[in-house]
């Protein structure tokens, strides 16, 4: 609890100030390196106290309570949020005509509407800490506070439900949180690998070699990052396939390493599916359909699909939690984040209480359950993606569930509460690159790893989610106070996120949309090739095409290359040296990541220290 605040303070001038962004990939750099500080304090206390002041459970509850405070405290969460919440007031004008589309669906207790109180926050040069300040920003942000707590706590629920299923029964690999397991571990026979220091060393000198090309220009720069070589492909049908890029991203590496060979295959095979599809479609002439090949709707028919043949292999757990309801407590329950019956019920009530709160701002009733089944069916598939295959990216912004219900319903039957309220809910919405879900599930697998009890866990991660959201609304708005959101390029970033909530609610507003058949055909078209796949996957252990490939395939987490090249070497070194050689080779691979991370999370110290952006080792 102590380290929250570090950690929000550490993200806020990163994010929002610094331009890097820690909380994009997984693991969060920021929490492996307190993490790392953590355990060389621990070893130290050992060595010159005689005895560690942590063991090692209570080294993992820090991890994954700093993991939880992160993904609220991030771009993809709170910074929205605050950006958000007095936007709709400050900019509007005669011209936009927000006051007469949406005002009056506005409720004012959950947006600030004093423009007094605003002034300070865009213009800044002022302080937060005045009453007429406080007073504007206390009854919504602790409305939020409530809505936020209810939601991570449903996802407790949900991760409590499917836990044994998915780590005792299937035995999913929960690739990346291997780095912090093999840290933490009691004899520290992790920093005693060399094969593991070699690693670190190749990752930290890269890291540190264009760094300091920041500060000494003449220095070669190490392309390890992102770069685009559409350049090269000018002429048809080679030029129809979109961007593509190389990159050799050595943490990447590291976790793509330890993912399962055959879905690490389908991972990289399915991105080029992907551009087959657009080069197909505009020799076909299919250009003119600005949403060809429609990736998102066959994302989201392959999420459907790989999510309800999940639950089918799991459907004898679930008769089994679902028939504990109205038995007696049970001894299996005693090893569960919560009680089985505890955890149902629990998600039931969060549900109606989700409902009617939406209900209650302006949501239509019917919508109301699709919204969020389809938005819990997607955090259920991303921590499912995440314990099978480790992607460490994972945007899914362009299936998320405003998105999918705006394009295949249309605006028309939605009407202007409900697009309100899908305008107030892009906090959690817009993008899931640090989506909490996932991280409570593997904060499970490495707590029964570490002999954690699994229900004092759930509890301090509830503490850690109330705490991030009190400190992150202080946080941001001390700083947006003393800056103001407007101020150079800074304020062009964080102005964005609400023109990017408004402006796009004002266009569904002017410009209805019908239903799109189109669109819900290629949906069919996505749960049809998902279900083929997962069915051959089932019956032929040899079937190499994973649906969690198809389904990620156009995202922009997908990086080919550096899963290309742990396919390569992964397949060689089990082709030839077996699994004695794979298992000496994954400290090496380990120490990438590590190193990649730790070195940058120092670069990123020195910015906030500087002021500047230094060296941002991703994106």
């Amino acid at each position: 609890m102590l380290l929250i605040p570090l950690n929000v303070y550490w993200i806020v001038r990163l994010e929002v100030v610094g331009f890097s962004y820690p909380t994009l990939v997984v693991p969060f750099t920021n929490v492996i390196f307190l993490f790392f500080i953590l355990l060389f304090l621990n070893l130290a206390s050992g060595k010159f106290l005689g005895s560690r002041f942590l063991n090692q459970g209570e080294l993992i509850t820090v991890y994954v309570m700093l993991n939880i405070s992160s993904a609220i405290a991030s771009t993809d969460m709170l910074q929205v949020l605050v950006s958000t919440m007095g936007h709709a007031f400050y900019f509007a004008t005669p011209e936009n005509e927000w006051k007469e589309l949406f005002w009056d669906y506005l409720p004012r207790w959950l947006v600030v509407h004093d423009k007094a109180a605003l002034e300070g926050y865009y213009n800044g040069g002022t302080s937060f800490y005045s009453w007429q300040n406080v007073k504007a920003w206390l009854l919504p942000a602790f409305v939020w506070l409530c809505f936020i707590v209810v939601l991570i706590f449903m996802m407790i629920c949900l991760c409590s439900i499917l836990r044994r299923q998915w780590t005792e029964r299937e035995k999913l690999t929960y690739p990346v949180i291997r780095l912090p397991l093999e840290m933490s571990e009691r004899k520290f026979t992790f920093f005693n690998n060399k094969l593991m220091w070699m690693g670190f060393i190749i990752a930290a000198l890269i890291s540190l070699i264009n760094g300091l090309e920041f500060f000494f220009p003449a220095l070669p720069e190490i392309p390890v990052k992102r770069r685009t070589i559409s350049h090269l492909f000018t002429e048809r049908p080679w030029n129809l396939m979109g961007g593509v890029d190389l990159a050799f991203y050595p943490f990447v590496l590291g976790v793509s390493f330890l993912i399962p060979l055959d879905l690490l295959f389908s991972c990289w095979i399915f991105f080029w599916y992907y551009k087959a599809e657009l080069m197909i479609g505009g020799l076909a002439g299919y250009m003119n359909m600005p949403r060809f090949p429609y990736q998102s709707d066959q994302a989201f028919g392959a999420v459907i699909s790989i999510m309800l043949f999940t639950l089918w292999r799991g459907r004898a757990h679930l008769k089994n939690v679902v028939s504990g309801i109205a038995s007696p407590k049970s001894e299996a329950d005693v090893n569960e984040p919560l009680p089985n019956k505890f955890a149902v019920l629990g998600f039931i009530s969060g549900f109606f209480l989700l409902s009617a709160f939406s209900l209650r701002i302006g949501m239509k009733v019917l919508i109301v359950p699709v919204f969020f089944v389809a938005y819990f069916l997607l955090a259920t598939f991303i921590t499912r993606m995440r314990a099978e295959i480790g992607l460490c990216v994972h945007y899914m912004g362009h299936i998320e569930p405003r998105k999918m219900i705006t394009e295949e319903l249309g605006t028309k039957i939605l009407g202007r509460g409900t697009l309100t309220v899908f305008a107030l809910y892009s906090f959690f919405n817009r993008a899931y690159r640090s989506h909490p879900m996932p991280h409570q599930l593997e904060g499970f697998k490495l707590a029964s790893s570490a002999g954690i009890r699994l229900r004092r866990l759930s509890f301090a991660m509830l503490v850690a989610a109330a705490l991030t959201v009190l400190v992150g609304f202080w946080e941001y708005l001390h700083l947006y106070y003393n800056r103001g959101v407007t101020s150079g390029y800074f304020g062009l970033w964080i102005v964005g996120f609400g023109n990017e909530t408004f402006f796009g609610l004002q266009n569904w507003l002017y410009y209805p949309t019908g239903t799109d058949g189109v669109g819900i055909s290629f949906m069919g078209i996505g749960f049809l090739t998902s279900s083929i796949l997962m069915f051959l996957r089932m019956r032929f252990l040899w079937f190499p095409f994973h649906p969690l490939g198809y389904a990620m395939a156009g995202d922009l987490g997908m990086f080919w290359c550096p899963f290309f090249a742990s396919f390569v070497l992964k397949w060689i070194i089990l082709k030839y040296g077996g699994l004695k050689l794979y298992r000496k080779a994954v400290p090496f691979f380990l120490g990438l990541m590590l190193g990649d991370l730790f070195i940058g999370s120092v670069w990123s110290i020195i910015g906030i220290a500087m002021d500047r952006t230094i060296y941002s080792f991703f994106p």
